[in-house]
């Protein structure tokens, strides 16, 4: 046929340009053994089908999305109401992103109940921590991106957080907000993050890894007694693969295809009937009457942080997380060698069963989990007397923004309020008057700036409040270099000459 005869002159142009044939073919005629062709083994292929996924959708969504505190929100409900079908562009990529998290942990235990971590895989396996942890970051940048209430709150805990890191904590909140504050440049930080560093880095690795796969090949079925050892394995692995070996494709590549369809399937599912995730209320600095929870991959976190002592927190906050990527990459290098199969190995399959029955219940709980730490007085509680006898009307008008701002719900005063931040009844000997502004204005940590929410004339009457709450028989704080020019400018007496 003629029109047959042109196709193969363009393909055999570009062929002789490309060379990619050959490569292609290897790749999808490579032998693996038969038993590979399981239905265990389709979770690596649906996570990169689910990556592809998430990237194709996360392109039409940013065309719409603008990255600004001012506008994020509105772009959201746009997409939500007025674009045709942009609710279900959301929804997909939101539940996209649940189901990605989801098939890649099942991958990952998949992988280590059948020893495919060890020689010669390990660096596939090294690869394929980091793979997780930036799935985990895709997901958590995501969640910021909607820039609604929740997601104000949730990036303030997740700052307040890394605000913790001995010595470098300050500068890693700085370089993560673009600033001490959640602001502008915090969603253009976000959205570089969510949208080119790392499904970048997501490519580039999932890049790495099926070559990897491609070259070490498919880990064979573990069968008990069959032991590995770094001088016989590769030896025997290419033997199985040659006499008991089928062609990838099409002998285990059609299980691959249909399982990803059904994954598919699944999220336009779950997003035509469950829908996009929020936006909910806008983000405001001032209303922290909120319970923010993280998206359903974080939710373990959030219940932990809740049923722990305060005093444990901060220990666990910076321990637990490098324990168990260290734990996860030592992995294949502490057991390389030895016996695959899970039925002889009975400590594998305990610790794997232990963190995923941990996980689940912790997730559950955390459906019904109050806030940590637990927050015991809002506004409506009226001030004590004492702190406004003898008061002027600059500090009384203090007061009153000090109970309409409701920042008795994150600090106590006489020994009532919340827990988020500290204790106020003495904050006058540890802040100077300039501080306190700055703090009130700027916030940092896991306190909001108020600087848009209150005009100045109201900063210097809460700042006034401020400076009363002190013990009795301490003096405020106060600025010694100012303190010291003041006295050194102020006109000396003159002394008599004898």
């Amino acid at each position: 046929m003629p029109g047959m005869s042109g196709w193969k002159q363009v393909y055999d142009w570009f062929e002789r340009r490309l060379q990619i044939e050959g490569p292609v073919k290897d790749a999808v005629l490579h032998k693996v053994p038969r038993n590979t062709a399981s239905w265990w083994y389709v979770f690596g292929s649906a996570a990169f089908t689910l990556l592809m996924l998430q990237v194709v959708t996360g392109i039409l969504l940013a065309l719409v999305y603008v990255p600004s505190a001012a506008e994020a929100w509105n772009s959201l409900n746009i997409l939500n109401h007025q674009v045709p079908l942009g609710w279900f562009l959301r929804a997909i990529h939101a539940w996209g992103s649940n189901f990605m998290v989801a098939v890649v942990f099942i991958h990952m235990a998949q992988v280590f109940l059948f020893g495919a971590y060890k020689f010669p895989r390990e660096l596939t396996w090294t690869v394929g921590v980091f793979l997780l942890l930036m799935t985990l970051g895709m997901a958590f940048t995501g969640q910021v991106l909607r820039f609604d209430q929740d997601a104000y709150w949730g990036l303030g805990i997740g700052v307040f957080i890394m605000s913790r890191v001995p010595w470098v904590g300050g500068g890693l909140v700085h370089l993560l907000l673009g600033g001490p504050v959640i602001a502008g440049a915090t969603l253009s930080r976000f959205f570089a993050l969510h949208v080119f560093v790392i499904p970048g880095t997501l490519l580039f690795l999932a890049a790495v890894h099926i070559w990897m796969v491609l070259k070490l090949g498919v880990n064979e079925w573990p069968m008990p007694g069959r032991l590995v050892r770094k001088e016989t394995y590769v030896e025997e692995y290419n033997k199985l693969a040659h006499e008991d070996g089928i062609p990838f494709v099409p002998g285990a590549f059609w299980k691959d295809l249909v399982f990803s369809g059904a994954v598919l399937a699944a999220v336009a599912v779950c997003a035509a009937v469950f829908g996009p995730s929020g936006p909910g209320g806008q983000p405001d600095p001032s209303i922290i009457q909120t319970v923010p929870k993280p998206d359903f991959p974080f939710l373990w976190i959030y219940a932990v942080l809740s049923y722990l002592p305060p005093s444990m927190e901060t220990p666990f906050i910076l321990i637990a997380p490098i324990l168990m990527i260290a734990g996860l990459l030592a992995v294949p290098f502490v057991a390389s060698e030895g016996e695959k199969s899970w039925h002889r190995r009975p400590i594998a399959v305990l610790a794997l069963s232990l963190v995923a029955v941990s996980w689940a219940v912790f997730t559950h709980l955390a459906m019904s989990t109050p806030w940590s730490p637990h927050m015991s007085a809002w506004s409506g509680d009226t001030l004590p007397v004492k702190y406004l006898q003898e008061a002027t009307p600059l500090v009384r008008q203090g007061a009153v923004i000090f109970q309409a701002k409701q920042c008795r719900n994150c600090h106590s005063v006489d020994g009532r309020g919340g827990e988020r931040g500290p204790a106020l009844d003495a904050v006058a000997t540890r802040m100077t008057p300039d501080q306190m502004r700055y703090k009130v204005v700027t916030g940092g940590g896991n306190m909001p700036a108020y600087g848009k929410n209150l005009s100045p004339p109201e900063i210097e009457a809460l700042v006034s409040f401020l400076e009363t709450l002190h013990p009795a028989n301490e003096p405020p704080a106060f600025d010694a270099s100012r303190h010291l020019a003041e006295t050194s400018s102020a006109p000396q007496p003159v002394s008599a000459k004898p």
